[in-house]
């Protein structure tokens, strides 16, 4: 079969699937292409900026509040620090394979494309793509068994992309967690980006951060323990909305010194603890640029990927023309980021090619209004989170490994340990 039936059976079959899920009637919200635009390329920007601005603090912080003195002044011309950063380019990783392959490219070809990429890794995204390139299929490259990194930060720092292209569309956030998440996370490591990519979603049509947290939790599999640290940073914010540092400390005595939530973690790099660093900023900086990224940031550890995620989704809320041009006016949209194919025009359009992909996918359309502008028109669909998974009790392995073919079209061969 080729792709482009497979393609309109699955958009068949997507809106059979949306009319009989709908009943009698089915909601739709409306969002003019102009301003989906506006807004996704803010949800750049305040990734960009946030990993800019923390990149000279990461990992100088552990189990301690950065002093406010250790946080860099915000320069309008940091903005081009982030060319070179790993949660930008491993996501447009992602994003290639789909501009490529369709919105419906498989895992196997997204591992293959993952495993062919030269860009430095560390942790669980190193881990998976290790396994991959030594014939280790997806979902395997990420199962406990061989990958030691299951619940480290990875996807949830490279999942602002999955929210960015599907406005309104959480079920397509969390699908997409299931396929490129996977090359490198399971269970909480999958929940946390899946989280981080259905607050993205929501904030199309969302500006307040509590609600934007809660609609990501409805995400992911309430008895996993990503969503109780997610229930507990809202918990703490409602008693104490003033001080972020008190609930700094909550967060550190349970996520990080209680031996039940430190169960296949790797220290530091745990994604639930970062996920709550997330949290910190979007919560306690109540809507306020620089304070968001400022908290998340002096929460400590991956001090540039956590303020990257928290700022991200604020500035989705805001929409780039409504912008300090103290986060805008210096990017060279010129420059291609690090090992990718796009400069910051060309990431934008290939997001909003994708959009209008998952948009039909989803049981949606585009209108034409009399003045020639576009609006997409998206349905409201209860979220369906994934299945439940514990990365310390792992369920059984798929037994997946590449073909001989497969194996032909991964051309970056791993290097032997020394």
């Amino acid at each position: 079969m080729s792709r482009s039936l497979r393609t309109a059976l699955g958009l068949f079959v997507a809106a059979a699937y949306v009319a009989s899920a709908a009943g009698a009637e089915l909601e739709f919200r409306r969002l003019p292409v102009r301003q989906y635009r506006d807004q996704m390329k803010a949800g750049w920007i305040g990734q960009i900026a946030g990993v800019a601005w923390g990149a000279p603090t990461e990992f100088k912080f552990k189990d301690q509040i950065m002093p406010p003195e250790a946080m860099p002044a915000w320069k309008p011309a940091m903005i081009n620090n982030a060319f070179n950063q790993d949660d930008l380019y491993v996501e447009m990783t992602f994003l290639r394979s789909m501009e490529q392959y369709g919105l419906d490219v498989s895992i196997r070809q997204a591992g293959i494309d993952f495993a062919n990429s030269r860009y430095p890794l560390w942790c669980a995204n190193r881990a998976g793509r290790t396994n991959l390139r030594n014939g280790i299929a997806p979902p395997d490259s990420s199962h406990p068994k061989f990958n030691k990194c299951p619940n480290d930060i990875d996807y949830q720092i490279e999942a602002d992309y999955s929210g960015l292209i599907a406005p309104g569309l959480p079920n397509t956030a969390i699908r997409l967690g299931e396929k490129f998440g996977r090359l490198m996370n399971y269970g909480d490591g999958v929940y946390g980006g899946q989280f981080v990519g259905a607050m993205y979603c929501e904030a199309f049509f969302e500006s307040d951060p509590v609600k934007l947290a809660e609609a990501g939790l409805r995400c992911i599999p309430a008895e996993s323990q990503y969503a109780q640290m997610v229930r507990d940073m809202l918990q703490w914010y409602r008693e104490d909305p003033s001080d972020w540092q008190k609930a700094w400390h909550k967060a550190q005595k349970k996520y990080r010194q209680d031996p039940e939530f430190q169960k296949a973690s790797n220290g530091g790099i745990d994604v639930k603890i970062n996920g709550a660093y997330v949290l910190m900023g979007l919560l306690f900086g109540k809507r306020d640029l620089d304070q968001t990224i400022i908290i998340s940031c002096r929460c400590g550890q991956d001090s540039d990927c956590n303020p990257s995620s928290s700022a991200g989704v604020l500035f989705t809320t805001i929409g780039f023309s409504r912008l300090p041009e103290r986060f805008t006016k210096e990017l060279d949209e010129t420059r291609v980021f690090s090992h990718t194919a796009y400069n910051f025009p060309a990431l934008i359009d290939v997001c909003e090619k994708l959009a209008r992909q998952a948009i039909a996918e989803a049981g949606g359309r585009v209108e034409k209004q009399a003045d020639g502008d576009e609006v997409f028109v998206i349905p409201v669909l209860a979220p369906k989170p994934s299945a439940l998974e514990l990365s310390w009790a792992p369920g059984p392995i798929a037994n997946s490994r590449f073909t001989a073919e497969e194996m032909a079209k991964i051309t970056v061969k791993e290097k032997p340990k020394p």
